[in-house]
């Protein structure tokens, strides 16, 4: 009789040292390596294709949760934060997802808060948006302060930044912006209602910016992967729009 025998290598460090661990939600037996202590599943029963990996990602965005999408599609949370981590890996930078800057273009500037795990930690999500291209040209995540307004700044593409800019009374922006090109404008003027609107458009599809829910970020790093990819893709769709 032939008996097949295989080695099982950490996917970490390397090491045989590996032992069974359990056994996972999906089924799936564990593996534990004692020399570095990583836990992973080496053989799972169940690879997802690019296409099913896509249509996970796509339910993200109609506002879910990601304990939601683990339980329609069987996939556990950190599954799910491993395909986000390669999706951002895989997009462009925000700049790169940029249309061509033009010498009349007008940008708006505001900004939206939101919490991580607990509602006292408030992250404030800077934004300036194109109102001809409806791109978001650059955005920070921090706090309510000029120096944050100033990373914003420093986002801005520089062929963006002789443009117009239009926000609302917060003083930062006129500490930070050049006063040349900016005015503080009340909402009923309309200079930033392109901007304002982004954000419904924001809180329609990922769960995290909607302040009354159960959908929060947990981690920051988290916070902020999520609304990188959510732009990005926003970039791109507005960039097919216009090419049309």
């Amino acid at each position: 009789m032939i008996i097949e025998t295989s080695t099982l290598h950490c996917p970490k460090c390397n090491s045989i040292q590996v032992v069974k661990n359990g056994i996972n939600r999906a089924g799936n037996q564990q593996f534990l390596c004692k020399d570095c202590g990583k836990s992973a599943v080496i053989h799972p029963k169940n690879r997802r294709s690019a296409s099913d990996k896509e249509q996970i990602l796509s339910t993200y965005h109609e506002r879910p949760s990601m304990r939601g999408i683990a339980r329609i599609y069987h996939v556990s949370r950190n599954t799910l934060k491993k395909m986000l981590k390669e999706a951002v890996a895989k997009q462009p930078t925000v700049k790169e997802s940029l249309l061509p800057a033009k010498n009349d273009d007008v940008l708006e500037l505001d900004e939206v808060w939101s919490f991580v795990f607990v509602r006292t930690a408030k992250y404030w999500l800077w934004t300036a948006l194109c109102r001809r291209t409806r791109q978001i040209v650059a955005f920070v995540i921090g706090d309510h302060s000029a120096e944050t307004c100033l990373r914003l700044w420093n986002r801005i593409p520089k062929a963006y930044r002789q443009s117009h800019t239009f926000s609302d009374f917060w003083s930062a922006y006129e500490k930070v912006f050049p006063k040349e090109t900016h005015r503080s404008v009340g909402k009923e003027t309309g200079e930033t209602a392109h901007m304002e609107r982004w954000y419904c458009t924001l809180r329609q599809k990922i769960a995290r910016y909607v302040r009354e829910t159960l959908s929060f970020s947990k981690a920051v790093y988290m916070h902020h992967l999520v609304t990188r990819w959510f732009i990005v893709k926003y970039n791109l769709t507005m960039a097919r729009c216009h090419l049309l």
